[in-house]
């Protein structure tokens, strides 16, 4: 058997030299399967471990709830601000996933990964009409105007649309404000890109929406090599473990029992386009 060189200073380095760069992976919706107290964990480990020269976050998220997702984008810029953190958008960085991915020093894609989608969308049922077929109606005891915001049972007032908007428009600057941050736009080129649109990695790249293009894994690992300045991009992989259901993409595998996670979930992925060859 032969080794060449490179291996063997590779096989080298893994027994004396402990330093790592860890992968930690976002997987699914944020507040789906992508769970958002673990993953913060996570990230923590990864921000006090020693041996921790550098982050490589592998994501594939169509984004999630709003909270989670900043809470998600803050756990990331702690992390940035003490080690370097490469952001590797391998399938879908969308709307949520990408607001994380903007607390990253370097932000990478696969050439045909899905990115962007930047903002923000309230979404809820009107069962009005239903109820009323059904014979049906809702008893309410309420202390203020609004206090069933949004509650499908009412038809929304004028003034329940406008407290709405503006609860929209709020965390829709706490977003951009997070873009214009990371990418350096003027009020030109952040408009261009908020139009909530998803665009493949190569357009993304021309318009200013990640730093460049990363085939595969090693590739974005040589990237964060660089970062850290270290001789070898020897991993360390943080987080749980996936089931086998998981790895085959069996939908729901490691989510537990039916609940808001799966609607978190399934609401995510419906609302991001999935492109079939």
């Amino acid at each position: 058997m032969v080794i060449s060189e490179r291996g063997f200073s590779e096989r080298l380095a893994g027994l004396t030299d402990r330093r790592r760069i860890a992968v930690v992976q976002v997987r699914g919706a944020i507040g789906g399967a992508a769970r958002t107290d673990d993953l913060i964990h996570t990230i923590g480990q990864a921000r006090r471990n020693a041996r921790v020269r550098a982050v490589l976050l592998e994501i594939d998220s169509p984004g999630g709830t709003a909270i989670a997702s900043e809470q998600l984008y803050v756990a990331v810029r702690r992390l940035a601000a003490r080690k370097p953190v490469v952001a590797w958008i391998k399938g879908v960085g969308a709307s949520g996933a990408y607001f994380l991915a903007c607390a990253a020093t370097r932000v990478l894609a696969f050439p045909s990964a899905l990115v962007g989608s930047i903002g923000v969308i309230s979404v809820r049922p009107i069962v009005v009409d239903a109820l009323r077929r059904a014979g049906a109606r809702v008893a309410v005891t309420k202390t203020g105007q609004f206090k069933d915001l949004g509650a499908p049972w009412r038809e929304p007032t004028e003034e329940d649309d406008a407290h709405e908007r503006e609860l929209v428009d709020a965390i829709f600057q706490r977003f951009t404000g997070a873009v214009r941050a990371a990418r350096g736009y003027d009020d030109e080129s952040l408009a261009r890109v908020t139009t909530g649109e998803v665009w493949l990695g190569t357009r993304a790249v021309e318009l200013g929406l990640i730093d460049g293009l990363a085939d595969d894994e090693d590739t974005a690992l040589e990237a964060a090599q660089d970062l850290a300045a270290l001789p070898h991009h020897l991993t360390l992989r943080l987080g749980g473990r996936r089931t086998l259901l998981q790895r085959l993409g069996v939908p729901g595998a490691g989510m537990g029992p039916p609940g808001e996670r799966w609607l978190i979930e399934m609401e995510s992925w419906l609302g991001t386009p999935r492109l079939r060859a």
